[in-house]
């Protein structure tokens, strides 16, 4: 007894977890340079460590900016049954059909996602390296987000079915756990996105058809799971944070199969694809005389041929 009043007495936190958690969205952006072009990574490659770090910098918007957090998901259970077919794709449309207040109150990182496309591409033409760099940072945290089946589901920490935490436990404490000891990662090269938009939503379709699997397999997970020995408290700069414990997340995760790594690599993938689409559409900027902290006014080669070849698949 002694031991737990001491436990409550003490400083004791609840991670909390918006995106993939801060690990898994900065391997993301990290691993996603390395599947860039020598053209573009003549740039990217320098400036890895900023979209490391900057890799979480929306979900920290999140709390200064009340419109960022309808940037992060679709509660796309919302407008009926898969495949959903009631939504418009195209933003437009969808603001035709329903109101601002409506597609915002529901999620809106689809039609978001390919907005930043937009950006970055004109960023490239600029040859503005600071808004490159932070739009790429941006753009690799929202493709992530997408890949989250939770992000794509309504029921996006189980508090409809008594499965509070279960956001954090796919996205956070299991690729932490596990991400450098079992999973192996695509290092497949960025191709060309031929239709952004039909790109886009059909990773979004992807994750709200994983939605189901991710509850139903944590509660069975659960049920058969002792209580008293699904969380634990360890200590994490200094304070006591009270988290998942490693058997129950490793058991949740053997329970989904290789999902998660899936999910992961496919958000590497697609950042890169991203990113590489964004330059395509540019013209091509040469990026290698391009430092982050200045911004040159070097002419575009618009060479698109060079590009055939690599097309999405």
């Amino acid at each position: 007894m002694h031991h737990i009043f001491l436990a409550f007495c003490l400083h004791v936190i609840t991670i909390p977890v918006y995106g993939w958690g801060f690990f898994a969205h900065q391997r993301i952006n990290r691993l996603a340079v390395f599947s860039l072009p020598p053209e573009m990574l003549v740039f990217y490659k320098p400036n890895i460590e900023y979209l490391s770090t900057h890799a979480t910098d929306a979900d920290k918007r999140r709390y200064i900016i009340p419109e960022e957090g309808p940037r992060h998901y679709i509660d796309i259970d919302h407008y009926g049954q898969a495949p959903f077919a009631a939504l418009p794709r195209s933003w437009e449309e969808a603001l035709l059909k329903y109101t601002a207040d409506t597609l915002q109150t529901y999620g809106i990182l689809p039609w978001y996602l390919t907005q930043m496309l937009s950006r970055l591409t004109q960023a490239f033409k600029d040859k503005d390296p600071d808004r490159i760099m932070r739009l790429s940072a941006d753009i690799g945290h929202y493709a992530g987000d997408a890949h989250v089946p939770l992000h794509a589901c309504s029921n996006h920490n189980g508090q409809r079915t008594g499965q509070q935490g279960i956001h954090g436990l796919w996205e956070s404490r299991i690729p932490e756990l596990m991400a450098d000891k079992t999973f192996q990662y695509l290092s497949a090269k960025a191709y060309y996105i031929k239709d952004i938009n039909a790109y886009t939503w059909q990773i979004v379709l992807e994750s709200a058809a994983a939605a189901d699997t991710v509850l139903q397999q944590e509660k069975l997970v659960s049920d058969r799971f002792p209580s008293g020995r699904k969380f634990a408290y360890e200590k994490r700069n200094g304070k006591l944070i009270r988290n998942y414990a490693t058997a129950y997340a490793k058991a949740y995760h053997g329970a989904l199969g290789d999902m998660i790594e899936r999910r992961m690599s496919a958000a590497i993938s697609a950042t890169a694809n991203y990113w590489y689409t964004a330059w395509i559409n540019a013209g091509m900027p040469v990026l290698n005389n391009l430092k982050k902290g200045s911004r040159t006014q070097d002419p575009v080669h618009p060479t698109p041929e060079r590009m055939i070849g690599r097309q999405e698949a």
